[in-house]
Formats: structure tokens, sequence, C-alpha cells
């Protein structure tokens, strides 16, 4: 009974942190970044395609085979349910770089870093509109809205509390927002992750490079499109400006090795010189150790590329959004970086073994004063 209260003791822990690591109800996505996000260009919002569209602004996403920022389009979305909002995703200082938090679907608009990201979403809640019923009302203060085609509108001014276009939270320069108890409460309420049309929209913006940080400097080709997906259809907004000076890292040339993600993208291991100490008898169980350590590495390397490929092939049976696939390669990246590491110590630790013993330092006959 004892051990039975410990084990559940340990479960109820591990909740307790789940939950406060996920206070504001949004999912930490991929692993940390040094280098923040460029600010939020400047552009205009392309007119609502219809009624029961509710728009989810641009944002910086990170594209973690080319080590670059990349620029989603801000779009309208068709609401998945009545009555529910879209909190937006954000970058926020994690305490050795940048994380993203992705954003989410539900009856109340979370905390979303107190970014600044434009058109009715001013940092804290959103100001764009309201379900009234089954209708959602706009508020053409914030929203361009073509009043001929959607009647539900109304015309409330609003404030910004903040003209920053700073695109992370906290860290250094970024935006101290911290959530308040009624965005903390609006965590608790049901949510939907981003529908197969936004991660769609992330996945184009992806595979367009005129959309990269290290391309456009901070001003993306493409701010904003009317429906998602839609690049080069009627509706496309183009950057007005780069919300500010963005100087990107230098980044490697195209000949550059990237860095391996499975063990079979690991460069093949050359077989060890045989040593050469002058004792033949030493020589040959150092070659045998050799020869044993590489082959435990091998098998090694085969036990976690066979792990890796049992995990591809479990989401792609769960038809994982794009989101979770990338998860899913930066933890097989860090798995693989983690077992090569151990490795060459390995390695490095038997040659060490291996050094014929050095004759002890020639003694002077002249002491040294004390």
């Amino acid at each position: 009974m004892e051990s039975k209260r410990i084990i559940i003791s340990l479960v109820l822990a591990i909740l307790l942190l789940a939950m406060s690591g996920t206070a504001a109800g949004q999912v930490r996505v991929g692993v940390a970044i040094a280098i923040a996000p460029p600010p939020i260009p400047v552009y205009e919002q392309p007119i609502c395609p219809g009624d029961g569209y509710i728009w989810t602004p641009g944002y910086w996403a990170y594209d973690y085979d080319d080590a670059d920022y990349y620029w989603v389009p801000g779009t309208w979305v068709p609401a998945p349910e009545v009555g529910f909002l879209w909190t937006p995703g954000y970058w926020a200082w994690g305490g050795n770089g940048f994380v993203f938090y992705d954003g989410y679907w539900g009856p109340i608009v979370g905390f979303y870093g107190g970014i600044n990201y434009g058109f009715g979403y001013f940092g804290r809640g959103y100001e764009g509109g309201r379900w009234d019923g089954d209708r959602f009302y706009y508020n053409t203060t914030v929203n361009r809205v073509n009043v001929e085609v959607v009647h539900n509108v109304y015309n409330t001014r609003v404030t910004e509390t903040t003209t920053s276009r700073v695109s992370f939270n906290g860290g250094n320069g970024g935006i101290t927002a911290r959530p308040r108890p009624e965005e903390q409460a609006a965590a608790q309420q049901r949510h939907i992750a981003p529908v197969s049309m936004q991660v769609q929209h992330a996945q184009a913006a992806r595979s367009d490079k005129q959309q990269y940080a290290s391309v456009n400097r901070g001003a993306p080709a493409v701010a904003a499109t009317a429906r998602p997906g839609a690049f080069r259809e009627n509706g496309v907004v183009r950057t007005r400006e780069a919300g500010g000076p963005y100087n990107p890292p230098a980044r490697p040339g195209n000949n550059a090795p990237k860095p391996a993600i499975h063990p079979n993208d690991l460069p093949r291991t050359d077989r060890p010189a045989p040593p050469n100490t002058g004792n033949p008898k030493q020589d040959l169980k150092y070659q045998q150790d050799q020869e044993k350590l590489q082959a435990k590495q091998q098998r090694d390397l085969q036990k976690l590329q066979q792990k890796q490929e049992q995990e591809h092939q479990q989401i792609a049976k769960q038809q994982a959004d794009e989101a979770k696939r990338q998860q899913l390669e930066q933890r097989h990246q860090q798995q693989t970086q983690q077992l090569q590491q151990k490795h060459e110590q390995q390695t490095q630790q038997l040659h060490q073994r291996q050094q014929p013993p050095q004759p002890p330092p020639h003694q002077s006959e002249n002491k040294p004063p004390h």
C-alpha cells in the first residue's frame, strides 16, 4: 500500500508540473533558438472574404533544416466551431533560447505573449469582433470588411496598449507581459489545435524562399492573404516595410554539411589504425579492444535507427501535423548527436588507455631553491 501511495503521489506531481508548464494553454513547439525572431512587418489587412471568417495574424516560424525564420502570412480562416476565437502563437525567451508556443482555437482568447500583432490583437484579448449567438460580428474600426457583403458589423474604437513591433516575449528587448488571471482561466477551456488549412498555409510559406528572413531581411514578399494558402490569388498583400532593422546571422554555404538527424545520416566510421606500441602482444589486445568497441557502437547506431524508424511509422499512421513531425525530427536529431558524442568520448578514452607509458621527467641534480 505504501508503494502504491508513492506512485500516486509521483503521478500527481508530474501532472502538476505539466499543468504549470503550460499555464498559457499553448504547446511549446521545437527546441530553443539562440537568435530572436525579426520584428513584425508593416502591412495592411486584406478584405474579409465572407461571413464567419476570423482573422489570424501573421507570425515568424522557424525552419530547423535551414536555420532561418520565415514569415507565415496573416490570413482569414473560418472558425472551426461557433463561438470559438483564435489565440495567436508567440515566441518567448525560455532561459537558454527562444521557443515558440503554438496558437489554438477556443471560446476565450488566452495569453499570446503581449505581442501587438495588430488588427484587433493588440497584446491582450481580441478587439476585432465578437460572437452573438451563432453569428460573428466584425469591428470595422480594426478590420477591413465589405459591409455590402457582410452586414453583421459594428464600430467601436479601441486603444492600442503598445505600438511596439517586437515579436517575442521576455529576454533582451522582449515584451514583459505576463498572463492575467482571466488568460490563465482561458487556458483551462477546451481547445482546438490549428486546423488543416492553417497547417497547409504554414507549409506553403515554408516552401517559398522569399518568405525567409535571410532573403527578405524582415520584409517578406507576401505579408497576408485573403484565404489560407492563396499566395498567388486576388487579395494577396505585400509588405509595406520591415517592422525594424534586422541583420540575419551569417549562414553556412550551400556546400556545408547539414547536421545529422538520424544515425544513417552520420558519415561512415573508418577502421582505426592498428596500434604500434612496440609490444606485439599489447598491440593485439589493443586492436581487439578497438574492434570490440566499434562493433558495439555500430549496434547502438542500428538500434537507435530502428527505434526512430518505428516512431516515423507511428506518426505517419496518426497523420500528425507539421508541428508534431518537426518535434519528432528535432528529438531524433538530439538523440543522434548525443549518441555520436558518447561514441566520440568512448573512442577517445580507449585511445588514451592505449598510449604507451611516458618515462618520468628528467630530474635535475640542482634542486630549485625554496
